[in-house]
């Protein structure tokens, strides 16, 4: 058996949408509905036994379920669309020995650094990263001290190097296995949506240097908006990088600028405090 179902919108920010609208056991009732559908109400044949409606915004992560009920024509008609903006206050830095973690959810931490070189164009050979990483510990006191820290060797989980036409995609980088040369020549690895590389600490410098352009179509945009959050300008376009392995062909970053951006979402328990990086460069004489 089956039952017709009424779906109407009464509140949503100004950007909402569109939806994705399910039942209580994940089945999906309809897709990539805009927000002007859902105020006008769109109609659905679902089962009978379906008595709990989820309604989800694409991209923003912001869902809502609610029960179906039976109301009247005059209730229908009076159900009218509101238009809302809403804030809250953040608190945060309450707790010493967190950092980007904002109510119980870590948040990425970037940084990014611009290079603009002089008549020639640049290659690139490595990135030189000089950053202090500090672990902070409560002394009971309830009172932020400096001096309640110690420095560790962590680091950005996350690189990415590009320009205006090149882009090395997301490199997951990871310590230099020690001592342990089976374990090192594992590397380059070539995930389905980044390439996992190693780094090397020596005299305080953070260093890595596997990265290539990996750009499929230069007519295409290398980054696309995030809706998730206002704090992320850009992410990757993941549909215009390849991560396949390159033997021969791999085109190195040549520009006359770049840009190095670097990232942490993997923790929250550290401090990172970037003092300078260095980007070693070749002219390339054409």
């Amino acid at each position: 058996m089956s039952k017709t179902i009424l779906i109407k919108l009464t509140k949503s920010g100004p950007k909402t949408g569109p939806f994705t609208i399910t039942d209580i056991s994940g089945n999906i009732i309809a897709s990539d509905v805009s927000k002007n559908s859902l105020i006008a109400g769109v109609s659905y044949d679902v089962d009978d036994s379906v008595d709990l409606v989820t309604i989800e915004a694409l991209g923003c992560n912001v869902k809502k379920t609610v029960r179906v009920t039976v109301i009247d024509v005059i209730q229908l008609s009076n159900t009218k669309y509101t238009e809302t903006k809403s804030a809250c206050l953040w608190r945060h830095l309450t707790n010493i020995s967190l950092y980007n973690n904002f109510y119980g959810k870590t948040e990425p931490y970037i940084i990014e650094y611009p290079f603009a070189y002089q008549y020639q164009d640049q290659i690139l050979q490595n990135v030189k990263d000089y950053t202090k990483a500090f672990k902070y510990f409560p002394d009971g006191t309830g009172v932020f001290s400096y001096n309640d820290k110690i420095e560790v060797n962590e680091w950005f989980n996350k690189a990415i190097v590009y320009n205006g036409q090149q882009s090395s995609g997301i490199l997951e980088l990871v310590p230099k296995p020690i001592n342990n040369l089976k374990a090192y020549l594992n590397y380059p690895i070539f995930n389905t949506d980044s390439k996992t590389i190693t780094y090397t600490k020596s005299d305080d410098f953070y260093q890595y240097n596997t990265f290539w352009s990996i750009v499929k179509d230069k007519r295409v945009p290398l980054f696309i908006n995030n809706c998730q959050t206002l704090s992320i300008d850009k992410i990757v376009n993941q549909s215009n990088m390849d991560y396949g392995l390159r033997s021969f062909k791999k085109e190195p970053l040549r520009a006359k600028e770049l840009k190095v951006r670097h990232i942490l979402d993997d923790r929250s328990d550290v401090s990172l405090v970037s003092q300078f990086i260095y980007t070693p460069t070749q002219i390339s004489y054409k």
